[in-house]
């Protein structure tokens, strides 16, 4: 025991024993500068310092730009253009999907090559339909009393009560004699109508044009794109008298009727289809050709 108190007031006389810096002049050895100190205060003022590094150094890297200039730190515009780009990509996946599948529908359109579903006017819009809560649909009062009034003015309104469902009115791109009627079973998704050359086919709708060009097995063919993705599409017609991407109204006259088929010497027909979501339509439910 007695060592060891021996040891540590030897410690303790080291480390307080007062100490003097000098620092002297070569030439003449005058004392230029003088420090008196001990090894306690060495160690104090050096561990002082280490932390006052630390601070300093760990205040720069997280509250400064100057870290941008440390190895192994992107800098914060760096950070923030991965950023925008990451939610760039993530925008341009989404629309390619969106593209892709447009293109596989036309694709479809042109083709004939697809799963063919019996489609008639009431579930046009039941396909897009979400299913609905109907307890929070119950009428009021007065929506009964509304109801009951309309339903007494078109009781006697047969025309009223027998339009198809849909948002818009399909009027026909030509008048003329049904020569095959649109069949499923047989994979004739058109109807062909009977016409004489040069007669007008026009848009049974507004719309925007996203085909008007040559076919070697339909002749010039015209897709229309109306809203609702319901698409009509015109066929074996000799010429056509919009582009693509052009803007037509209901009645609009975009092609023009002839004997498109180069093999048989046959009489002018127009090949009318219906389109909604990729599924051929009976266009005989929406449209009068005669």
């Amino acid at each position: 025991m007695a060592n060891k108190r021996l040891k540590r007031q030897l410690l303790l006389r080291k480390l307080f024993n007062k100490r003097r810096l000098v620092i002297l002049n070569e030439d003449t050895f005058e004392e230029t500068f003088s420090l008196k100190l001990n090894l306690m205060n060495v160690f104090v003022v050096a561990s002082v310092g280490a932390i006052l590094i630390i601070f300093v150094t760990t205040y720069i890297i997280a509250f400064t730009p100057l870290r941008e200039y440390i190895p192994g730190y992107a800098s914060s515009k760096l950070k923030q253009e991965a950023l925008e780009m990451a939610i760039k990509s993530d925008s341009l996946e989404k629309s390619v999907k969106i593209n892709n599948a447009y293109i596989a529908s036309i694709k479809k359109v042109l083709t004939g090559d697809l799963e063919y579903a019996k489609l008639n006017k009431d579930s046009i819009k039941a396909l897009n339909a979400a299913e609905l809560d109907l307890s929070e649909l119950a009428p009021t009062e007065k929506e009964k009393e509304l109801r009951e009034q309309v339903i007494k003015e078109d009781k006697y309104n047969v025309f009223e009560s027998s339009k198809p469902k849909v948002s818009f009115v399909l009027f026909p791109p030509a008048q003329g004699s049904i020569l095959q009627k649109y069949n499923v079973g047989n994979k004739h998704l058109a109807v062909t109508i009977a016409l004489t050359n040069n007669t007008p086919i026009k848009a049974v709708a507004a719309g925007t044009i996203i085909f008007s060009d040559w076919t070697p097995s339909s002749g010039y063919v015209v897709i229309v794109r109306h809203k609702d993705d319901i698409l009509s599409v015109y066929k074996n017609a000799a010429s056509v008298t919009k582009k693509q991407g052009n803007t037509v109204k209901s009645g609009e006259v975009i092609a023009l009727a002839g004997n498109a088929n180069t093999v048989q010497n046959s009489g002018a027909t127009l090949h009318f289809e219906l389109w909604k979501d990729g599924f051929p339509i009976d266009p005989t439910q929406f449209i009068n050709f005669n």
